[in-house]
């Protein structure tokens, strides 16, 4: 199995990268936010009987692919991940996990920033699949929505990726301020199987150097799920799943609805949940005043595009005790061989819809 490495986040990055990742709805901030503020009534500090986990970033989101060749060219020949497995052929155990047949798999990699086993994605190229989760999706559909690379100097990657022929949803990069005196950059990316992948950077910060591929890019630094009830959802994350929230906010006003192109008296609720690492963050954005389709019910292989997250543990146990004791339901799968490990595995639905897988982590 891979190690399972602790780079830990500061809170300066953090704050930036949460405000920074609001461009992904089109804006940047039209004034100050509200600072972090700890776990709230919505996300509780967990009760003292409750058995702590050892979840916090996810190691992978499932991307479902057409083509497995053409994801490769872009992650691992233009991003410069690293691809840590790879699979041709049927695959029992993703069919049993998946209600599929194992025929249903023609090929699958794993690939990751080099060196760093939280934020890696799986790719799974189905035979026959079902049209992309995010295919006609408006901004405020409920759907797994963007993948976040966080990248060292913006404008020469988005110049870089223009250059190999990637489309962009604007012209050229945005760049807006955080509201406290810092800056970020964003460019959304028209990514493979109508994924939308956003390449972000604060301006004069950065992370950790061994977190950037030799290419400059770093991630998946979080995935955003946009939700009914971003409340509900902080819940379950932390009562549910033990995850720390780290970094909240609410943005409204006319400029914010201007911008995303949002009815008067919207916003946007916006959280981040995870633990220790700084890659496979989740963030919850809960648009207030408007409300799309949910989707999350197409986000289920053999559909193109992204469907779900994983997170290993080392105490499968505990993390079963910790969601019985929220009243969660879980769907058992035994003992499953993956591309990305062996061992037991389970799942378990957010109330917004989004599947997680949670494997138990062999003994290295």
């Amino acid at each position: 199995m891979l190690k399972m490495p602790t780079t830990r986040l500061s809170a300066t990055p953090l704050a930036f990268y949460l405000l920074a990742t609001l461009a992904l709805t089109g804006c940047g901030p039209a004034e100050p936010p509200p600072p972090a503020t700890p776990p709230s009534p919505s996300a509780p500090a967990e009760p003292a009987s409750v058995p702590d986990t050892d979840l916090g970033s996810f190691q992978h989101v499932t991307v479902g692919v057409a083509d497995l060749d053409v994801a490769l060219a872009l992650w691992v020949e233009q991003f410069g991940f690293e691809v840590v497995a790879r699979s041709d052929g049927p695959d029992g155990g993703l069919a049993q996990l998946w209600s599929l047949q194992p025929e249903d798999i023609s090929r699958q990699a794993m690939v990751r920033t080099p060196g760093q086993d939280y934020g890696m994605v799986h790719f799974v190229e189905f035979v026959d699949p079902d049209p992309p989760v995010r295919a006609g999706a408006e901004v405020y559909d409920m759907v797994p929505k963007n993948l976040d690379i966080s990248v060292r100097d913006l404008p020469a990657r988005f110049a870089e990726m223009v250059a190999a022929g990637q489309v962009f949803r604007t012209e050229t990069y945005k760049e807006a301020s955080s509201g406290s005196g810092g800056r970020f950059r964003e460019g959304q990316m028209k990514g493979h199987d109508d994924t939308n992948i956003v390449l972000l950077e604060v301006v004069g910060g950065s992370l950790p150097a061994e977190l950037y591929t030799p290419q400059g890019y770093a991630g998946v630094t979080a995935l955003i799920g946009i939700v009914p009830d971003a409340p509900a959802e902080k819940r379950f994350y932390a009562e549910a799943l033990g995850l720390t929230l780290k970094s909240e906010s609410l943005l409204t006003g006319p400029e914010i609805e201007a911008m995303i192109g949002l009815p008067p008296g919207s916003g946007l609720d916006v959280s981040m949940m995870g633990g220790d690492q700084t890659l496979g963050v989740m963030e919850i954005i809960e648009y207030q005043g408007v409300r799309g389709t949910n989707r999350y019910p197409q986000a289920k292989p053999k559909a193109l595009g992204t469907l779900h997250i994983t997170y290993m543990t080392g105490n499968l146990a505990a993390v079963k005790a910790r969601l019985a004791a929220a009243g969660v339901p879980v769907t058992e799968y035994g003992n499953v061989s993956t591309l990305f490990g062996s061992g037991e595995a389970i799942a378990v639905t957010t109330p917004a819809g989004m599947r997680i897988e949670i494997h138990e982590r062999a003994a290295s």
